[in-house]
């Protein structure tokens, strides 16, 4: 008769890298039938060591995990799940506070950024599942912040910590995202307080139309590691972000008031130029991977940055976020 084998917790999960990049470390088990929420339990603490210096965990070949096998792990690694408050992009809630991730048209990249950080307060985790990974494409590539920091010319990066990032909000569905959706309240007076609190300037139109202005950190440094980071979405919201013929008929239809741009701080123009030179960064040190279904990915917010590739076929990646972090 064969003897049964017993293994340490240390031996039934080994730690790797994908293709000898620094991102994203890998925990997979050495034997199958692991369950990714038991292991966590036991192995909370390494987990979070992990992710605070590597930046990036991926979780890979556990015992293929439900929705709610994520949530609950990702409940473990990050306390209580926020919502997902004054929104960006579209999405939807598919279980508890775990959310589809944004429902940007296939055909669209979605460029490299840090969930949030065009705003005052920020999830320090994040966690991606894949339920079902594209027939082609579909990857999300992350990418150091640390490294976009120290990429980016001393001179632009001055520039922008010591001015920061205006962003400019014009809420209309047709356009954009109305502001309904964005405060997920149709209440102008809980629209007012959010603002208040969260220090958005915020004027109301004819037709009940929303404007919105913010001034936020182009720069951040980490509360754990002390490490500086670039942690905006200036790149993003500008309207340089969209294609030539977008832009023109944007502006057209939109009469001057666009749905999102950004200024510095003092309300001056971002130079395109500079711009272009920080997506070169982002691009520069964006690491790639094939989802693999069951696949979870932990992020730290501040340390990494996120994106989306084109795919074409089914795709379903689910997301959650933790541990709200930021000065208001």
């Amino acid at each position: 008769m064969r003897k049964g084998v017993s293994l340490s917790q240390e031996d039934l999960v080994r730690e790797s890298s994908l293709n000898s990049a620094s991102l994203p470390l890998v925990f997979q088990p050495t034997v199958e039938g692991v369950s990714l929420t038991q292991w966590a339990t036991g192995n909370v603490d390494l987990i979070k060591k992990k992710l605070s210096t590597n930046g990036a965990v991926l979780c890979r070949g556990f015992k293929t995990p439900t929705i709610a096998d994520f949530e609950e792990f990702l409940t473990i690694v990050a306390g209580d799940l926020l919502d997902y408050s004054y929104r960006s992009t579209p999405r939807s809630e598919v279980s508890g506070k775990i959310y589809t991730s944004t429902e940007y048209p296939a055909h669209q990249t979605i460029p490299l950024h840090n969930e949030m950080s065009y705003t005052r307060q920020w999830p320090m985790v994040l966690g991606f599942f894949c339920v079902q990974p594209a027939l082609e494409g579909g990857e999300t590539p992350i990418a150091d912040s640390r490294k976009v920091f120290a990429r980016i010319d001393p001179e632009i990066r001055e520039r922008f910590s010591r001015k920061q990032v205006r962003y400019v909000r014009n809420y209309s569905e047709d356009l954009d995202l109305s502001w309904q959706d964005v405060f997920q309240t149709s209440d102008l007076a809980k629209v007012e307080e959010y603002c208040r609190e969260a220090g958005i300037e915020w004027e109301w139109q004819r037709n009940y139309r929303l404007r919105t202005a913010q001034l936020c950190q182009a720069v951040a440094t980490h509360p754990q590691t002390g490490e500086e980071v670039w942690f905006n979405q200036a790149h993003l919201f500008h309207i340089s972000n969209l294609e030539p013929e977008v832009r023109e008929t944007l502006i057209d239809s939109a009469g001057g008031e666009l749905p999102r741009n950004t200024f510095y701080g003092d309300g001056s123009v971002i130079e395109e130029r500079d711009l272009e030179h920080v997506r070169a960064a982002y691009e520069s040190e964006a690491v790639m991977f094939p989802w693999q279904q069951g696949d979870v990915l932990l992020v730290d917010n501040m340390l990494v940055a996120h994106g989306r590739r084109p795919y074409r076929g089914p795709r379903k990646i689910v997301v959650g976020m933790g541990q709200l972090y930021g000065v208001r």
